[in-house]
């Protein structure tokens, strides 16, 4: 081999007691201890709570990745066959007739939005105020 690949291909043999020699090596540090004493602080999903629709917190707005969410599923739901709750008309495409079902406020699909206490909301769309991002 020439001199010139000599960085690019170090000598094994010093890699070799490198790799050997572990004493300058760092013990990795055990977070047992700390994870039971945080293990308070830590939520059981299936012990979330739903929030009464009086007592929510959110904005009533949906957003653009809220409604990208919706439009997406409701696609794939549609590519799929099925049901459609709107009239299509000569439409085809499976997200543009998912947009006439949010634009007619009759995609049967619900918005989650969940809470830093580990609770959540429940919104329908007949709730939520739609912007149009066109």
């Amino acid at each position: 081999m020439s001199d010139e690949y000599q960085d690019y291909f170090p000598n094994p043999e010093q890699d070799k007691e490198d790799y050997m020699n572990v004493d300058d090596q760092e013990e990795p540090v055990d977070d047992l201890d700390n994870y039971q004493e945080n293990k308070s602080e830590i939520i059981d999903p299936l012990s979330a709570k739903s929030v009464p629709k009086n007592q929510r917190i959110t904005s009533p707005h949906l957003t653009k990745y809220e409604r990208t969410r919706l439009l997406g599923a409701r696609a794939l739901q549609i590519s799929k066959n099925a049901p459609l709750t709107v009239h299509p008309g000569e439409e085809t495409d499976p997200l543009l007739i998912a947009d006439l079902e949010l634009e007619a406020r009759s995609i049967p699909l619900m918005v989650r939005r969940h809470l830093p206490d580990g609770s959540f909301e429940d919104w329908s769309l007949d709730e939520l105020n739609i912007n149009t991002y066109r």
